[in-house]
Protein backbone atom coordinates (compact mmCIF):
# COMPACT_ATOMS: atom_id res chain seq x y z
CA UNK A 1 0.00 0.00 0.00
CA UNK A 2 1.13 3.12 -0.61
CA UNK A 3 2.65 5.54 2.00
CA UNK A 4 2.96 2.32 4.35
CA UNK A 5 6.04 0.07 5.15
CA UNK A 6 4.66 -2.99 7.44
CA UNK A 7 2.65 -1.89 9.84
CA UNK A 8 3.94 1.76 9.67
CA UNK A 9 1.74 4.06 8.07
CA UNK A 10 2.10 8.00 6.98
CA UNK A 11 -0.93 9.15 9.23
CA UNK A 12 0.38 6.43 12.01
CA UNK A 13 3.48 8.37 11.52
CA UNK A 14 1.75 11.54 11.92
CA UNK A 15 -0.04 10.80 14.53
CA UNK A 16 2.88 9.52 17.27
CA UNK A 17 4.02 12.95 16.10
CA UNK A 18 1.33 14.42 17.32
CA UNK A 19 1.70 12.71 20.41
CA UNK A 20 4.84 13.25 20.93
CA UNK A 21 4.04 16.80 20.86
CA UNK A 22 1.41 16.55 23.29
CA UNK A 23 3.39 14.80 25.63
CA UNK A 24 6.13 17.03 25.11
CA UNK A 25 3.74 20.17 25.51
CA UNK A 26 1.58 18.21 28.86
CA UNK A 27 5.08 17.83 30.78
CA UNK A 28 6.74 21.01 30.33
CA UNK A 29 3.12 22.65 31.27
CA UNK A 30 2.89 20.21 34.47
CA UNK A 31 6.38 20.43 35.49
CA UNK A 32 6.26 24.41 35.71
CA UNK A 33 3.34 24.36 37.57
CA UNK A 34 4.21 22.21 39.88
CA UNK A 35 7.05 24.05 40.72
CA UNK A 36 4.91 27.48 40.56
CA UNK A 37 2.70 26.57 43.19
CA UNK A 38 4.43 24.71 45.51
CA UNK A 39 7.04 28.12 45.18
CA UNK A 40 3.47 30.21 46.02
CA UNK A 41 2.68 27.73 49.25
CA UNK A 42 6.33 29.32 50.45
CA UNK A 43 8.91 26.31 49.38
CA UNK A 44 11.77 27.66 48.21
CA UNK A 45 13.46 24.45 46.97
CA UNK A 46 12.04 24.48 43.32
CA UNK A 47 13.24 27.92 42.45
CA UNK A 48 16.87 26.76 44.64
CA UNK A 49 16.97 23.49 41.94
CA UNK A 50 15.97 25.62 38.69
CA UNK A 51 12.46 23.88 38.51
CA UNK A 52 10.99 27.26 38.16
CA UNK A 53 11.24 27.21 34.40
CA UNK A 54 9.59 25.53 31.50
CA UNK A 55 13.01 25.13 29.42
CA UNK A 56 12.76 21.08 29.06
CA UNK A 57 16.38 20.67 30.94
CA UNK A 58 15.03 21.56 34.09
CA UNK A 59 13.06 18.48 33.89
CA UNK A 60 13.55 16.11 31.27
CA UNK A 61 14.48 12.11 32.22
CA UNK A 62 16.43 10.65 29.92
CA UNK A 63 13.94 7.23 30.88
CA UNK A 64 10.50 8.75 32.22
CA UNK A 65 10.20 12.23 29.66
CA UNK A 66 12.63 10.22 26.69
CA UNK A 67 12.51 6.60 26.31
CA UNK A 68 9.29 5.90 27.72
CA UNK A 69 7.07 8.28 25.40
CA UNK A 70 9.53 7.59 22.73
CA UNK A 71 8.60 3.78 22.83
CA UNK A 72 4.68 4.82 23.20
CA UNK A 73 5.24 6.60 20.00
CA UNK A 74 6.63 4.13 18.41
CA UNK A 75 3.72 2.04 19.24
CA UNK A 76 0.97 4.45 17.81
CA UNK A 77 3.15 4.93 14.41
CA UNK A 78 2.52 0.88 14.05
CA UNK A 79 -0.93 1.40 14.24
CA UNK A 80 -1.19 -0.02 18.29
CA UNK A 81 -2.49 2.78 20.53
CA UNK A 82 -1.39 2.65 24.06
CA UNK A 83 -2.01 5.12 26.67
CA UNK A 84 0.51 7.64 26.71
CA UNK A 85 2.60 8.27 29.83
CA UNK A 86 5.89 10.34 30.86
CA UNK A 87 7.50 11.52 34.28
CA UNK A 88 10.29 14.07 34.66
CA UNK A 89 13.27 14.10 37.30
CA UNK A 90 12.00 13.85 40.67
CA UNK A 91 10.61 17.64 41.80
CA UNK A 92 11.84 19.18 44.95
CA UNK A 93 9.16 19.95 47.71
CA UNK A 94 10.64 20.19 51.04
CA UNK A 95 7.27 19.69 53.31
CA UNK A 96 9.11 22.05 56.69
CA UNK A 97 8.35 24.92 54.32
CA UNK A 98 4.59 24.34 54.10
CA UNK A 99 2.23 26.13 56.56
CA UNK A 100 -0.32 23.27 56.37
CA UNK A 101 1.89 20.22 54.82
CA UNK A 102 -1.46 18.10 54.18
CA UNK A 103 -3.50 20.44 52.67
CA UNK A 104 -0.38 22.10 50.50
CA UNK A 105 1.49 18.57 49.27
CA UNK A 106 -2.26 17.98 48.05
CA UNK A 107 -2.47 21.10 46.11
CA UNK A 108 1.30 20.59 45.06
CA UNK A 109 0.65 17.20 44.06
CA UNK A 110 -2.73 18.02 41.90
CA UNK A 111 -1.50 20.74 40.21
CA UNK A 112 0.62 19.36 37.74
CA UNK A 113 -2.72 16.72 36.64
CA UNK A 114 -4.79 19.60 36.92
CA UNK A 115 -2.71 21.47 34.18
CA UNK A 116 -3.02 19.01 32.15
CA UNK A 117 -6.46 18.54 32.60
CA UNK A 118 -6.93 22.08 31.63
CA UNK A 119 -4.93 21.26 28.73
CA UNK A 120 -7.21 18.84 27.43
CA UNK A 121 -10.04 20.85 27.62
CA UNK A 122 -8.42 23.88 26.05
CA UNK A 123 -8.02 21.42 22.76
CA UNK A 124 -11.78 20.69 23.96
CA UNK A 125 -12.62 24.38 22.84
CA UNK A 126 -10.79 24.30 19.92
CA UNK A 127 -11.87 20.91 18.71
CA UNK A 128 -15.23 22.49 18.91
CA UNK A 129 -14.64 26.15 17.64
CA UNK A 130 -12.97 24.15 14.40
CA UNK A 131 -16.13 22.15 13.75
CA UNK A 132 -17.10 18.34 13.81
CA UNK A 133 -15.73 15.75 11.69
CA UNK A 134 -17.39 15.07 8.51
CA UNK A 135 -19.31 11.62 8.58
CA UNK A 136 -19.45 10.26 5.06
CA UNK A 137 -22.37 8.31 3.69
CA UNK A 138 -20.66 5.11 4.07
CA UNK A 139 -20.05 5.42 7.93
CA UNK A 140 -16.62 6.42 7.78
CA UNK A 141 -15.28 9.91 9.33
CA UNK A 142 -13.41 12.65 7.52
CA UNK A 143 -11.09 14.78 9.63
CA UNK A 144 -9.29 17.76 8.85
CA UNK A 145 -5.61 17.68 9.75
CA UNK A 146 -6.48 20.31 12.58
CA UNK A 147 -8.95 18.48 14.00
CA UNK A 148 -6.47 15.23 13.89
CA UNK A 149 -3.98 16.72 15.63
CA UNK A 150 -5.91 18.56 18.34
CA UNK A 151 -7.75 15.32 19.09
CA UNK A 152 -4.46 13.45 19.71
CA UNK A 153 -3.23 16.91 21.43
CA UNK A 154 -6.17 16.36 23.77
CA UNK A 155 -5.55 12.39 24.44
CA UNK A 156 -1.99 12.97 25.14
CA UNK A 157 -2.96 15.52 27.70
CA UNK A 158 -5.68 13.14 28.92
CA UNK A 159 -3.46 10.25 29.93
CA UNK A 160 -1.04 12.29 31.44
CA UNK A 161 -3.77 13.35 33.47
CA UNK A 162 -4.37 9.81 34.57
CA UNK A 163 -0.97 8.34 34.58
CA UNK A 164 -0.08 10.98 37.17
CA UNK A 165 -2.78 10.65 39.46
CA UNK A 166 -2.00 6.84 39.89
CA UNK A 167 -1.01 5.50 43.14
CA UNK A 168 2.34 4.57 42.08
CA UNK A 169 5.35 5.71 44.47
CA UNK A 170 7.12 8.68 42.43
CA UNK A 171 4.18 10.35 40.66
CA UNK A 172 1.97 12.97 42.49
CA UNK A 173 -1.20 10.42 43.42
CA UNK A 174 1.28 8.49 45.48
CA UNK A 175 1.83 11.08 47.71
CA UNK A 176 -1.70 12.36 48.29
CA UNK A 177 -2.55 8.56 48.94
CA UNK A 178 0.73 8.53 51.22
CA UNK A 179 -0.99 11.29 53.47
CA UNK A 180 -3.64 9.18 54.58
CA UNK A 181 -1.06 6.11 55.63
CA UNK A 182 0.46 6.15 59.56
CA UNK A 183 3.98 7.59 59.56
CA UNK A 184 5.90 4.75 58.96
CA UNK A 185 3.88 3.23 56.62
CA UNK A 186 3.96 6.73 54.33
CA UNK A 187 7.62 6.76 54.72
CA UNK A 188 8.47 3.07 53.45
CA UNK A 189 5.62 3.86 50.75
CA UNK A 190 7.31 7.53 49.32
CA UNK A 191 10.77 5.50 49.74
CA UNK A 192 9.78 3.02 47.11
CA UNK A 193 9.85 5.79 43.97
CA UNK A 194 13.36 4.59 44.09
CA UNK A 195 11.85 1.67 41.51
CA UNK A 196 9.47 3.96 39.47
CA UNK A 197 11.07 2.96 36.31
CA UNK A 198 10.00 -0.56 36.81
CA UNK A 199 6.89 0.12 38.30
CA UNK A 200 6.21 2.18 34.89
CA UNK A 201 7.32 -0.56 32.41
CA UNK A 202 5.01 -3.37 34.35
CA UNK A 203 2.10 -0.91 34.24
CA UNK A 204 2.40 0.06 30.67
CA UNK A 205 2.97 -3.30 29.22
CA UNK A 206 0.21 -5.27 31.48
CA UNK A 207 -2.50 -2.41 31.41
CA UNK A 208 -1.41 0.16 29.48
CA UNK A 209 -3.90 -0.98 26.29
CA UNK A 210 -6.51 -2.08 28.64
CA UNK A 211 -7.58 -0.31 32.14
CA UNK A 212 -5.54 2.90 31.57
CA UNK A 213 -6.60 3.24 27.86
CA UNK A 214 -10.25 3.35 29.16
CA UNK A 215 -9.49 5.69 31.58
CA UNK A 216 -8.26 8.17 28.93
CA UNK A 217 -10.59 7.91 26.43
CA UNK A 218 -12.85 8.53 29.19
CA UNK A 219 -10.82 11.60 30.31
CA UNK A 220 -10.58 12.70 26.81
CA UNK A 221 -14.32 12.21 25.86
CA UNK A 222 -15.25 14.37 28.49
CA UNK A 223 -12.75 17.08 27.31
CA UNK A 224 -13.71 17.33 23.73
CA UNK A 225 -17.41 16.53 24.20
CA UNK A 226 -17.36 13.29 21.79
CA UNK A 227 -15.80 9.72 21.67
CA UNK A 228 -11.96 10.85 21.47
CA UNK A 229 -11.37 8.42 19.07
CA UNK A 230 -8.01 8.52 17.96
Amino acid sequence: MLGQVGNFSAIGVRVALYLLLGMFVGMTVREFVRAWTAARLHDPTPRLWGRLSPHPKAWFDPFGSGLVPGLIAVLWAAGVPWSPAAYGKPAPVDPSYLRNVKRDVTLVSLAGPASTLALAFLAGIVIRVAGDPIVLADGAIRRSELDLAVSVFAYACAGLTVFHLLPIPGLDGARVVALLLPPQAAQVYRNADKYLSLFVLVLLFLFGSVILGAMTDAVCSLAVGRTCGV
